[in-house]
């Protein structure tokens, strides 16, 4: 899931609370920080816990999608991407609704920065039916929506196809076609806006604690994935 890190890089250090806050979080009394944290609604939009926007409001986060496109660097094929932003109410039931044009087999991907802040191995679980999984995760609905530090991608690999939940809770699809994704999308009231702007454009702040850790965890032993609890250290 390196190629997200990429296509949408801010143009501003990334703020978190794992180590610590750059750019104008710096400058925040602990009220103000508190204060702008417990923001999550912007007129009809809910953000869930895991982020928040710049505390100048550079991007007023919002509801829809727009179509772009990512340059895989090994081979310098453009893929077609839809990025889409959804409110928390909808946001995981629009993420599983959007892998069943997946298949009925796939794989599946979860990323975590727990770990002193820093991006440490994807961790791989491959041919997993996908009504299991999808039942695997909606036990899972706080850590998937509210974890700053998780990610999760769905693939299969026969198709091209990917679709991601990202640690920023921004829904990302890629790989041709994309008609059938974005008619989930409009389904559920995300719709086409070519000027969006997504929180990740701009300068944000991530939160986390040790309780989504140990559900991280459960999460990997429930998807059998190669992976040893307690061997990351949290930096909150």
């Amino acid at each position: 899931m390196g190629f997200l890190k990429r296509i949408l890089r801010s143009p501003q250090p990334e703020a978190g609370l794992l180590p610590g806050v750059t750019g104008t979080f710096e400058t925040l009394s602990q009220e103000e920080l508190r204060a702008h944290m417990a923001v999550a609604r912007y007129g009809e939009f809910e953000l869930t816990d895991a982020i928040r926007p710049a505390y100048r409001l550079d991007i007023v986060p919002r509801q829809g999608f727009r179509h772009d496109r990512y340059r895989e660097e090994a081979s310098g094929v453009d893929i077609p991407v839809l990025m889409a932003s959804a409110t928390k109410s909808v946001l995981l039931d629009l993420f599983l609704d959007l892998l069943e044009p997946l298949g009925s087999i796939v794989d599946v991907v979860l990323e975590s920065s727990h770990r002193g802040g820093r991006f440490r191995p994807d961790l791989h679980r491959g041919q997993i039916d996908l009504p299991v999984l999808r039942s695997i995760l909606l036990e899972h609905e706080h850590l998937l929506l509210n974890d700053g530090c998780t990610g999760i991608a769905v693939v299969c690999p026969d198709r091209g196809q990917e679709v991601q939940l990202d640690e920023h809770k921004t829904v990302i699809v890629y790989g041709e076609p994309l008609d059938g994704f974005a008619k989930i999308l409009i389904g559920s009231d995300v719709y086409p806006d070519p000027q969006i702007r997504f929180i990740t454009e701009a300068e944000h702040i991530h939160s986390s604690n040790r309780r989504f850790l140990d559900e991280f965890d459960r999460l990997c032993t429930q998807l059998a994935m190669d992976h040893h609890p307690g061997d990351e250290t949290v930096g909150w």
